[in-house]
Formats: C-alpha cells, sequence, structure tokens
C-alpha cells in the first residue's frame, strides 16, 4: 500500500510520528514473517520543500506533485486546539494550496484519510460534504457551525465512508493508523497493536467532558448551569426554557446545532458524568441514583454499563 502523509507547518509532532512508527513497525514485524517487500511505503510530502512543525522541529519532503501515485492520502492534524488559530490556520496560503490539491486527489479517486484537525482540511475540500464523519470531540460544535452539510458523529473514534476515512481526537491518529494496517492484513495489524500496546478504541465518548463542549455557545453554557442545578429532579424541556427565557424549539435547535444532540440527551450526558464521578469516590448507588433523578439503582445501573461499557465494579477498580 502506499501511502502519502501531508504535513503543512505546524504539524502536530505526535500526530505524524505515530502515523511513522505505526507504519514503520509494521513493516519491520511483516519482515520477520515474509521475505516479500515491505507492505507500507510511507513518503512525506507538502507543498513546500520543508516544513517546520510544532515543537520547531524542521522536516524535508516531497513534492505534493507525486501523490498521483498513491493509494490513500493521509492528513495529520495541525497544532492548532481552539477555534480562533484554527480559522487562521486555515486561511494559511500554504495550507489553501493543499486544500486544492486534496480537491484534486478526491477527484482521481484516491482514498483520503485524516485525524484530529487534519479532518478540518477534509471538510474545507468539500471531500466531507453530504458524508458522515468524525472529528476531535473538543471542536465539534466549531466543525458543526462551519461545516453543516457534514453528519458528524463525534462520539465514534473512527468513520469510513465511500473510501474517505476520519479519526477522533489527538491519538485517534493511532487508530487511523491501526485501521489502514487493517486494510492490507488484519492479522499484522493485531501484531502491531499488541506489539505497541495499543488498544484500539469504537468510541470517543468517553473522553468528552459536557461542559468544555457547552462554553462553546453561550445559551448552551446557561442550559448546562441550569442542568447541573436541576439533575436530581430531572429533564423539562419546558421547564428548562422558561428558566432560560427561550422558547423551546430555540433551545431543541441550538443544542441540535452545537452539540449535535437534544436537550434530553445532553442532559443525560451530564448525569452520567455525574454518577460517574459519585462511583469512582465510593458513594453508594442508592444515594447516587437519588442526587442524578433516578428512582432506583438497576436503571442507573444499566445505563451506566449502557453509555460507558463498564459496570459499577469495573468503574470503581479503576480508581485503586
Amino acid at each position: 500500500m502506499k501511502l502519502s502523509v501531508l504535513v503543512l507547518d505546524g504539524v502536530f509532532d505526535t500526530g505524524l510520528t505515530v502515523l511513522l512508527d505505526t507504519f514503520s513497525t509494521a513493516n519491520e514485524l511483516a519482515a520477520t514473517q515474509t521475505s516479500a517487500p515491505p507492505p507500507f511505503e510511507v513518503k512525506l510530502v507538502g507543498v513546500r520543500k520543508r516544513i517546520r512543525t510544532a515543537q520547531g522541529f524542521s522536516i524535508e519532503v516531497e513534492s505534493a506533485d507525486t501523490v498521483h501515485r498513491s493509494d490513500w492520502v493521509i492528513v495529520p492534524a495541525l497544532n492548532a486546539k481552539q477555534p480562533e488559530p484554527l480559522t487562521e490556520a486555515l486561511a494559511r496560503r500554504d495550507v489553501r494550496k493543499a486544500i486544492t490539491h486534496l480537491q484534486t486527489w478526491r477527484a482521481e479517486g484516491i482514498g483520503m484519510a485524516a485525524a484530529c484537525i487534519g479532518t478540518f482540511l477534509l471538510a474545507e475540500a468539500g471531500v466531507l460534504d453530504h458524508g458522515e464523519a468524525t472529528t476531535t470531540w473538543s471542536l465539534a460544535p466549531f466543525f458543526r457551525q462551519r461545516y453543516p452539510t457534514v453528519k458528524l458523529d463525534d462520539s465514534r473514534m473512527i468513520v469510513a465512508s465511500h473510501g474517505v476515512v476520519t479519526a477522533g481526537a489527538a491519538m485517534g491518529h493511532l487508530d487511523l493508523a491501526l485501521w489502514l494496517l487493517k486494510q492490507t492484513s488484519p492479522e499484522l495489524a493485531t501484531l502491531v497493536a499488541r506489539f505497541m500496546l495499543i488498544d484500539t478504541r469504537a468510541s470517543q465518548a468517553h473522553y468528552i467532558i459536557p461542559d468544555y463542549l457547552a462554553h462553546a455557545d453561550p445559551l448552551i453554557e446557561r442550559f448546562e448551569r441550569w442542568a447541573r442545578d436541576n439533575l436530581s429532579k430531572g429533564f423539562s424541556l419546558k421547564g428548562a426554557s422558561e428558566a432560560l427565557s427561550v422558547g423551546t424549539r430555540t433551545l431543541q435547535r441550538r443544542t441540535e446545532a452545537v452539540l449535535g444532540k437534544s436537550p434530553l440527551t445532553f442532559f443525560q450526558d451530564l448525569r452520567i458524568e455525574r454518577a460517574q464521578q459519585l462511583v469512582s469516590v465510593g458513594v453508594g448507588m442508592e444515594k447516587i441514583a437519588s442526587e442524578v433523578g433516578y428512582a432506583d439503582t438497576a436503571t442507573l445501573r444499566t445505563l451506566l454499563r449502557r453509555r460507558l461499557g463498564r459496570g459499577v465494579r469495573e468503574l470503581r477498580a479503576e480508581i485503586r
């Protein structure tokens, strides 16, 4: 498999090296099992001859014009963690030139892959329009506002659709690399994962911090404060709307637009987050259920396992 990694100034060093180290390890392990050529041919390409990473390292890269012989183009993240610096980065001349290349390569049928902030470049190029995708959960509200035609599911770690694959936050570069390995050899991917102690994750939902997302919008921030104050009372869309002095449709539309979920689902996210915190410090289940608005512990236990993939015993064991 021929892979071209598109690198630009300010690339997130960890994301780039994770990709390169994973494919390099795959080639080394494959060589111990067969005399065939290495399964992965990886090269760094860019719109300049030399780029400087976010940590200041200088790297020489090949011309982007050589990509036409590749099976996949991989876009690692830029090191921009907030909307304003990311907006500035996306407007840079070298980034706009790279986006033009992405559009050309997509039209030629080359596979497209990106992780974390790299997904924004695919979205800018229109590669993700009307398709499914994921991105770093921390910038999901900004992504939804900027690219409303993309069907974003930021709870998922990997989304693959029609020759395009996107991965979630920072260390999602690992999940992306393993996904690409599996396309060539599931057995080799498993070997690499065990050799490098990599645990793949189907979801990044467990890592999402609800109140961090709420700060992306003034109304949602107010709703989040109201919700935390009313966890034990249960959810009422009418009650929340009246308390915030907005219409129910306004609150519904805004939470869908910013968070990609209904007010009730966000309220339940906060319940789960609070319940998980209380479980971790040893609070009894009856008290927890009462504090987060559940009439019985059985319902709460079931919800915790369904949403987190772990039961109360496992959650408490993780803290020990």
